[in-house]
């Protein structure tokens, strides 16, 4: 089974390349798609490979003028506890990544953003999941009002001050700014981690030298 979300079309060329040979969902449930592949190895022998099919999702990182973070506090019950993280959530079927970092900007913070930043894509748990998450910098912040889920509990967003590392550094790497209605694309491979961190950290200066 082939399809534009197998493993095995994205590493196609690739001399180290997993090519699947059979697909079996394992377990289909709201949001985990556990599924267990056989796959053929590069030097022709089979073997299986169990993972988590995942729509990917998108994190933003809300920048005030003086530099602060708008983060939020939310229970997380697999670990058991409360965690300060940055708004994000998972892309809907069809939707444009933007779209989707807009949405869950103002459903999570009650915050709407005029100026939008493309930083690039992680892929944080590639040894078992496909996920990739879609990361943006928002700036120009004003407050309309949250839209959480029924579902959704969540502390009053808070202002935190950027981490010293993003604002001591001088590297430096080109903007790509987004609007509206665009789809949003990135030069850098996913793969290269001086990619993400270089934008990270020239939109963390950019933000805080306003």
């Amino acid at each position: 089974m082939r399809g534009i979300d197998s493993p095995e079309e994205k590493g196609a060329g690739d001399p180290l390349e997993e090519r699947c040979l059979e697909r079996e969902t394992v377990f289909l449930g709201r949001l985990l798609d556990v599924r267990r592949d056989r796959v053929r190895l590069p030097d022709g022998n089979e073997a299986t490979r169990e993972y988590i099919h995942h729509p990917g999702a998108v994190v933003v990182i809300p920048v005030l003028p003086d530099g602060r973070l708008i983060v939020e506090r939310q229970f997380r019950y697999p670990l058991g506890r409360a965690f300060i993280e940055l708004p994000a959530g998972k892309i809907d079927p069809g939707e444009d990544i933007l779209d989707c970092a807009r949405r869950e900007l103002r459903e999570e913070t009650g915050v709407e953003a005029s100026d939008w930043l493309y930083l690039g894509v992680m892929h944080p748990c590639i040894g078992y999941s496909d996920e990739r998450i879609e990361i943006f910098l928002a700036r120009g912040l004003s407050e309309v009002g949250h839209a959480r889920d029924e579902e959704e509990f969540l502390e009053p967003p808070m202002a935190r001050r950027l981490p010293r590392f993003f604002t001591g550094c001088g590297i430096s790497a080109p903007e790509r700014r987004c609007s509206a209605t665009s789809n949003v694309e990135n030069e850098c491979h996913p793969k290269s981690s001086n990619c993400l961190q270089k934008n990270l950290i020239a939109a963390s200066r950019s933000a805080t030298s306003k």
